[in-house]
């Protein structure tokens, strides 16, 4: 990579505010998306528009409220530190300092047209871009693909050369990260008696229609749990952030905890793998709502593992995803 090439790492997104108008407008750009609800638009936009943005915001601008920061919406927060962090270790590595490193949200700002084109002005030639999710889906990794391809073939004459990585379920480095985190755990509270792995959910048409989404999670899971030296029966993997009647993948996160409490397990740590940043899902749905399912069930102690936010492994990781992975050309 040359001097005048960038880095762009791209996440879902966050509202402005946990205000339920920033909710409602953010819901209304990331649940208008055919990749994310693949339902036919002439029964879905009705359903999205007079119920959904109608009764969804306020609850979820209370969900928002209670994980908010001074600094904002911690997704937001720890995505420009990860920007800012990779730039500096890519300042160190011989051969591409000066390498420009930008971040850009699906939903919501900065958008990607606008980190695009600002890198474009900046004299990038050649873009390698990053969505932060590990396993490949169409409803987050395609989704940003449509992005870049309706900018490169919309007639702006600014907007470099484009490269997508497409997943890094199973790149070392990653993986390394994840196991750090939970070692330092460890070291500072001891093991749990499960270590339960937490994904986002998808649909079940989705795999059934060929996304490779739920077989790269078991795939990242096994990798895990063999770099932590764990057998079967001290881990669980479930998928959480169920949304609608249909069918998702199993199992579910909160019944797990549910039945594990029930039978008897009384600590459990919870690990989002999936998630490179801690967010609503992790830090609400997760840090409060499936605690309190697993204490109100018999648990005892529940741990939720931080994200990889801005852990020294996972920059380290980010730094060569970024510069050695495969990436196919936008």
């Amino acid at each position: 990579m040359n001097r005048a090439d960038g880095v762009l790492l791209v996440n879902l997104g966050t509202p402005d505010a946990p205000t339920p108008q920033a909710v409602r407008r953010y819901l209304a750009e990331f649940l208008s998306d055919p990749r994310v609800v693949e339902l036919p638009r002439l029964l879905w936009l009705p359903i999205l528009h007079g119920l959904v943005l109608r009764l969804r915001p306020a609850r979820s601008a209370e969900k928002y409220a209670a994980v908010w920061t001074e600094e904002g919406s911690p997704l937001a927060v720890h995505t420009a530190r990860q920007a800012e962090q990779l730039a500096a270790r890519l300042a160190s590595v011989p051969g591409v300092a000066g390498l420009r490193v930008a971040y850009a949200m699906r939903y919501g700002s900065p958008s990607i047209a606008d980190a695009v084109a600002q890198m474009a002005a900046e004299g990038c030639r050649a873009l390698r871009v990053v969505p932060l999710y590990p396993q490949y889906a169409r409803s987050t990794t395609l989704s940003v693909r449509d992005v870049l391809e309706a900018l490169r073939v919309g007639g702006r004459t600014t907007v470099p050369a484009l490269a997508m990585v497409e997943d890094f379920h199973l790149h070392p480095a990653y993986i390394a990260a994840l196991a750090a985190g939970v070692r330092r755990h460890w070291a500072e509270h001891g093991p749990g008696e499960i270590l339960l792995m937490s994904f986002h959910g998808l649909p079940q048409r989705a795999v059934q229609r060929g996304d490779p989404y739920e077989r790269q999670c078991h795939a990242t899971a096994q990798r895990l749990a063999q770099a932590l030296e764990l057998d079967a029966s001290r881990t669980r993997v479930t998928f959480q952030s169920r949304f609608g009647p249909a069918k998702w993948l199993e199992p579910y996160t909160e019944p797990t905890l549910q039945a594990l409490a029930r039978d008897g397990v009384r600590r459990v740590d919870v690990v989002t793998p999936g998630f490179v940043s801690d967010c609503l899902e992790t830090l609400e749905e997760i840090g409060l709502g499936a605690r309190e399912t697993f204490l109100e069930n018999g648990g005892q102690t529940f741990h939720l593992l931080p994200c990889l936010n801005e852990s020294p492994e996972w920059i380290v990781a980010l730094a060569q995803i970024a510069l050695e992975h495969p990436a196919r050309p936008v």
